[in-house]
């Protein structure tokens, strides 16, 4: 595995491979560049981020240019995508792997579309975190704010990060606090054994891999998703620590999703399962999420720990591709260990 470094005073480059900054949220957006700069960093943007049209910034031809042209830039040190969206699917083609240096590249939802491809196929550790249009409050809760030193982590360095006390259930973007979210709601870590029963603790690890299933899904199938492939090529065979985002899946598409992936081969030899939080859940009949983890769980015969802290309904951890993890819980909290190895 190739681990990227962030340095103090690093440039940030901000270029769309999903959604671009439509009019109403510039005002969000230039008040996170600022704020990254008031902590000491340089910003650099492609000027592709500003404006949506058809779903996406600009065409995936030159959103992928322009993700090459920071990956390949010695002056660019860090590449945080704005934010997600529904197209990034599109850049992979035109992306040569080959040309990327290794370079943090940062994000959640569709952004983690482009992280999961890039980690596969090159081996450079990608990092699933909140993005950047999150970070701009005066503010950072205290596991957001974690993301500095996952990022700033050397080659063999282990990184612990711990539960919340409290998460979002809604987004307000008219009414942001000092830490942009609202963190109203009790976290309470969950999980089940693998014949479905309820844990009050669990542990297991392995090497890192996941992302928002919404859209990585889509490279089931395809040469951006090929984990055997990773597996030999980036790792000393170990189990996969799988982490599932949910944002707008119902329960039924969620447990054909996952079943896609057992069949393609992306939970052999998996560790197990975590799941964040549900981002816009959606109960078919009377299958319930935790339905769908039980049932997972006793078809891959692994724990599944769920209601963790990343995803749609923030705060969230900084989970790191491709990084060798440990997730543990007991009674209903945990903790996230991460070594750079």
């Amino acid at each position: 595995m190739k681990y990227p470094v962030l340095l103090e005073h690093s440039t940030i480059g901000i270029t769309p491979v999903s959604n671009g900054i439509f009019s109403e949220a510039e005002e969000m957006f230039e008040q996170a560049f600022k704020r990254m700069e008031e902590r000491g960093f340089k910003i650099v943007l492609n000027e592709d981020i500003w404006g949506q049209k058809k779903a996406r910034a600009v065409s995936a031809e030159k959103r992928a240019a322009g993700l090459v042209q920071m990956m390949t830039d010695p002056n660019i040190d860090v590449i945080m995508p704005p934010w997600g969206g529904h197209l990034a699917v599109e850049l992979l083609e035109y992306l040569d792997f080959d040309k990327l240096q290794t370079k943090w590249l940062t994000g959640y939802s569709d952004i983690s579309t482009l992280l999961l491809a890039v980690t596969l196929k090159t081996g450079i550790a990608t990092a699933h975190m909140a993005n950047i249009v999150d970070l701009r409050g005066s503010h950072m809760d205290e596991v957001t704010a974690r993301w500095l030193d996952v990022l700033s982590g050397k080659s063999g360095q282990q990184i612990i990060q711990t539960s919340s006390e409290r998460y979002q259930l809604e987004w307000d973007h008219e009414h942001p606090t000092d830490i942009v979210f609202n963190l109203t709601e009790k976290t309470e870590w969950k999980a089940v054994d693998a014949k479905g029963h309820d844990l009050t603790g669990a542990r297991f690890e392995g090497r890192v891999l996941g992302g928002c299933i919404d859209t990585m899904r889509h490279l089931i199938g395809t040469p951006y998703g090929d984990v055997a492939a990773f597996r030999d090529n980036h790792t000393e065979g170990e189990d996969i620590l799988w982490y599932i985002d949910v944002s707008e899946l119902d329960t039924v598409d969620l447990k054909r999703s996952l079943t896609q992936m057992k069949y393609a081969g992306w939970f052999e030899s998996a560790a197990g399962v975590m799941f964040g939080r549900v981002g816009k859940p959606s109960v078919k009949e009377d299958y319930t999420y935790k339905n769908v983890y039980q049932d997972l769980a006793q078809e891959l015969g692994k724990p599944v720990i769920y209601d963790v802290d990343f995803g749609h309904k923030p705060p969230q951890m900084a989970i790191i591709n491709g990084a060798y993890g440990m997730i543990e819980m007991i009674e209903d909290k945990g903790q996230l260990t991460q070594w750079f190895k």
